[in-house]
């Protein structure tokens, strides 16, 4: 999956994710739209994961 479809696919599930992890704020999410490895980032500080990891769980869902 390219960085088009993951930021495409992001959309679709942000909501859950915010739901999963409710640190996760509607600034972290909108902060970064376009601008999808900046958004990992702030994920990966919030959750601990990896991008790698972010990556396949936003694939999954």
């Amino acid at each position: 999956m390219n960085e088009d479809q993951l930021e495409g696919k992001w959309k679709q599930v942000r909501g859950q994710f915010k739901q999963k992890y409710g640190q996760v704020t509607d600034d972290d999410t909108t902060y970064t739209e376009g601008k999808f490895d900046e958004m990992l980032g702030r994920l990966q500080e919030k959750t601990g994961k990896t991008k790698e990891e972010l990556k396949e769980e936003i694939d999954k869902m």
